[in-house]
């Protein structure tokens, strides 16, 4: 289904993403610690603060509006629609807000402004924000409750950009041809009515909670986490405004210091995650496209081999026991003959077991004389191929070589092959674990003065008891995808290189696989 691979807007966080959200929303509160013995202290005007500050908002806001619109059109998501629109809207706000700024481009600001017009624009964006993402959790659960396809509803996103230039355009003009009909925030350019102030900041703060407390009962994703501390910094800015005694002092300067950064933590997040998550859909696809050539060549191989190779020995199969069973069922049963016939269905038995051995050396290219090589090195070398799927699957990998181990005689490119099949299998198991840390280790060591030995522990999902005896037959596999002939044929390598290969559980999680070798002068 399409939800499942939504991401960054219906994956569940990790512990990575979640200790990344608690600090920032600390590093907030700290701010807020900091700015609070200020918050009093006379600045100074800066005649361009607020033309900058809101021209890196707006930006901001529309790119944050921008990703949230391609993943609601591709969703059909009317959440993520109504909460792209909630920013568009904010955004467009700015514009009469820069403007109308008392001193930013002219003495009284422009389109006609009154000493509140700023201030009430600031007040209608601040509340825009919890009551988008109210809608977003409501409507949200209809999406979901709804099956995707063709029958669900559209995003309604021309709707949405329509509704949120409509009402910028009336919010303008209330405020600022409409302005005396609304109720004071300032006595003047810099001084705050505390009392009206802090009834106005009072219901943004309680709608700001609202908001909070629905988001975190009813969070499901990363983006979910990301609003959350978005939400935090405009509480904590809601506190912080209801202490201030006006413009122009260290404590307005730096609550617009805190309100530009809460504003774009979550485009911040937005731009990493779809990064993180098109990196990953980039490796998943590679290796999807890898894997299905490999099988299909392998297969199709596999199936002209096996006819082409195996149909004679079956075919005397069959009518060896045949005769055999004519020699026995006569009048007269000829015990010997049967006899005979029965040995050579054996043979032509052991002749078919032969020939599916052989099978797999129709795929080596390589000469079959094996040469000295350092298992070390094709350990490290491997590892370095498979660097991108470690990082993708956040494995951390851990070599513990031994550096004075004996060079192995083998088939370089066979073992090489043996190695990545153990490695995938192991990261694959790794990136199934949810609520702890992914470790790899890969160990090597002399059991002998003839043989090495290398041991790949991994903390993943480990395997059932039951299925440790038979994970390296031919066609048994655990994966939903998997063909069963990895293992089957890395055993038939090692076997034929002198070697065993084996399994075992871990200790609490996990599993180990166990590679021996000989060693060269052998």
């Amino acid at each position: 289904m399409l939800r499942d691979q939504l991401g960054l807007f219906d994956a569940q966080p990790d512990r990575q993403e979640i200790r990344l959200s608690l600090a920032i929303a600390g590093m907030m509160f700290a701010a807020l610690l900091l700015i609070l013995p200020l918050r009093s202290v006379p600045w100074g005007e800066i005649v361009a603060f607020i033309p900058t500050i809101d021209a890196v908002m707006f930006v901001g806001e529309l790119i944050t509006a921008t990703l949230l619109y391609a993943q609601a059109a591709v969703f059909r998501s009317r959440a993520l629609s109504v909460l792209a629109t909630g920013y568009v809207f904010a955004a467009l706000l700015l514009v009469p807000h820069m403007l109308t700024f008392p001193g930013a481009f002219a003495p009284d600001g422009l389109l006609g402004a009154g000493t509140n017009t700023t201030a009430w624009i600031s007040f209608v964006r601040r509340l825009a924000f919890p009551l988008a993402i109210i809608l977003y959790v409501q409507l949200r659960r209809s999406d979901l409750a709804t099956r995707p396809g063709t029958d669900q509803p559209t995003a309604g996103i021309g709707v949405g950009i329509a509704a949120a230039v409509a009402l910028s355009v009336v919010i303008t003009i209330l405020t600022t041809s409409g302005h005396e009909l609304l109720p004071p925030f300032f006595a003047n350019r810099s001084d705050l009515i505390v009392s009206y102030a802090t009834g106005y900041q009072t219901v943004a703060f309680a709608l700001f909670l609202v908001a909070a407390v629905m988001l975190f009962r009813a969070r499901k994703s990363i983006l979910d986490v990301w609003l959350l501390v978005a939400l935090w910094g405009w509480l904590i800015e809601s506190l912080l405004i209801l202490t201030l005694p006006g413009r122009f002092t260290a404590g307005w300067y730096g609550l617009y210091g805190l309100t530009l950064f809460s504003h774009l933590i979550v485009m911040l997040a937005l731009i990493a995650e779809t990064n993180r998550l098109y990196a990953r859909l980039a490796l998943t696809t590679a290796a999807r496209d890898r894997e299905r050539d490999v099988r299909l060549m392998s297969m199709g191989a596999v199936a002209a081999a096996i006819s082409h190779e195996v149909g004679q020995p079956l075919a005397a199969v069959t009518t060896n026991a045949l005769a055999s069973l004519s020699w026995l069922t006569r009048p007269k049963p000829d015990v010997a003959m049967a006899i005979k016939a029965q040995q050579a269905t054996i043979e032509a038995g052991q002749r078919t077991f032969d020939v599916i051995k052989s099978v797999r050396a129709m795929f080596t290219k390589e000469p079959a004389t094996p040469t000295e090589h350092s298992l070390n090195d094709l350990v490290r070398e491997t590892a370095s191929l498979l660097d991108k799927e470690l990082a993708s699957a956040k494995v951390s990998l851990n070599l513990e070589m031994h550096e004075a181990l004996l060079p192995i005689r083998a088939n370089r490119a066979q073992i090489q092959r043996v190695l990545v099949n153990l490695f995938l299998n192991a990261i694959e198991s790794l990136a199934a674990t949810r609520g702890r840390a992914r470790m790899l280790v890969v160990r090597s060591m002399p059991v002998s003065s003839t043989d090495v030995l290398l041991e790949m522990i991994d903390n993943g999902v480990g395997i059932e008891p039951e299925e440790i005896d038979n994970i390296f037959e031919a066609f048994v596999t655990t994966k939903m995808a998997g063909t069963g002939l990895g293992l089957a044929l890395c055993r038939t390598i090692v076997e034929e290189h002198g070697g065993l290969l084996w399994a075992s559980q871990g200790d609490g999680n996990g599993a180990t696989f166990h590679l021996r070798l000989p060693c060269g002068d052998r």
